[in-house]
């Protein structure tokens, strides 16, 4: 070898470490069927961003209907057949939402997979099935068909051609998952924002609440009609050291996937008791927790179970608050939520 070389190599090597660590304060990336965007402020640098953005991959390639060869569709092909032992992510994944299913009396249940296929909302060709149709598949949708084994991490769907669907709670997970890097990285404070779903870790320098705007769900991405102030977490979802306070902020609204057909306009907040976009006067409902998982489910299941009884739910969930956004223009909130209305057509109700 030419010693000659060596501060040239060096040189070299110097650069590639400091690119390595040249602090870039946000980043987005497409992943998760979204775009995906994380701030981590002073403290971001390329290999951070590049784990957390694997991390979202990893979980889109294990939880995605979407993608032919995911652990989930080899769940769903093997309906009625046979038992499949999965990842870890996607067993916790599974668990967790068989739980929210339980929790909800069924509003939320993973096992939408055919009623969602059947609408066809989230893709090119939506259609508003035939009541035939939708009554043929309903057999298919009951979470209390699936078994999971939690010695041998199995899944099992009692019934061929039910399917899993985990697009209500996987991007929890994943903001979770992002989360707990960040928070092993020892990084004081960040923003993650997967498609609208929020998650706020530590405090803002001038430690001042985290401001979010809340969609109108009237009108284009982006226009809000008031402010939620996020501060200190009720509950966490765990300390000890390398601790940073954790907050999430998710939506399911009507807003967010949905088509018309002969002046009618149907949302994919599908209903597992009959099969179709649920209509309970709601627009929205916002969860604010300190699990993204769990907040994304219970978004789902407040806004299918309606107001009186998703405010039940949520209020008896520690640390666990809620805005429902309605109709008439009329806002409800639980009572820990610190909410500013901002938009005059909008009106806050104090039941």
């Amino acid at each position: 070898m030419d010693y000659r070389k060596r501060p040239l190599l060096c040189v070299i090597a110097f650069v590639i470490l400091l690119a390595a660590c040249k602090q870039d304060p946000s980043r987005a990336e497409f992943a998760l069927g979204t775009v995906c965007s994380v701030t981590l402020f002073n403290e971001g640098n390329d290999r951070i961003y590049k784990e957390i953005f694997s991390r979202f991959r990893e979980i889109d390639n294990l939880m995605s209907v979407n993608i032919a060869a995911s652990e989930i569709n080899r769940v769903n092909a093997a309906a009625g057949t046979s038992p499949v032992q999965v990842h870890g992510d996607i067993f916790t994944v599974i668990d967790r939402a068989l739980y929210f299913a339980e929790l909800s009396g069924g509003a939320f249940d993973p096992t939408v997979g055919p009623l969602v296929s059947l609408w066809g909302i989230s893709g090119d060709n939506p259609r508003v099935p035939s009541p035939a149709e939708i009554d043929e598949i309903m057999p298919l949708v009951n979470w209390r068909d699936v078994e999971i084994d939690r010695v041998t991490r199995s899944v099992f769907l009692k019934r061929r051609g039910m399917a899993l669907d985990l697009g209500a709670i996987a991007k929890g997970f994943a903001a979770d998952e992002a989360a707990a890097i960040i928070r092993d990285s020892k990084i004081k404070r960040a923003i993650i924002d997967i498609g609208g779903n929020i998650l706020v870790l530590g405090e803002k320098k001038n430690k001042s609440p985290w401001t979010i705007g809340i969609q109108n769900p009237n009108e284009s991405r982006g226009v809000y009609i008031g402010i939620l102030r996020i501060t200190e977490p009720t509950a966490k979802p765990r300390s000890g050291e390398g601790y940073r306070p954790v907050q999430t902020v998710v939506t399911s609204g009507v807003y967010e996937r949905h088509f018309e057909a002969d002046g009618i306009v149907y949302h994919h907040l599908l209903s597992p008791s009959d099969g179709y976009p649920a209509r309970n006067s709601l627009l929205s409902v916002t969860i604010i927790a300190a699990c993204s998982m769990d907040a994304d489910a219970l978004s789902t299941a407040a806004f299918v179970m309606g107001y009186e009884k998703g405010r039940a739910l949520i209020e008896s969930l520690e640390g666990t608050e809620a805005i429902f956004v309605f109709e008439d223009k009329s806002i409800r909130k639980t009572e820990g939520v610190d909410f500013v209305l901002s938009d005059e057509k909008y009106r806050l109700v104090r039941d």
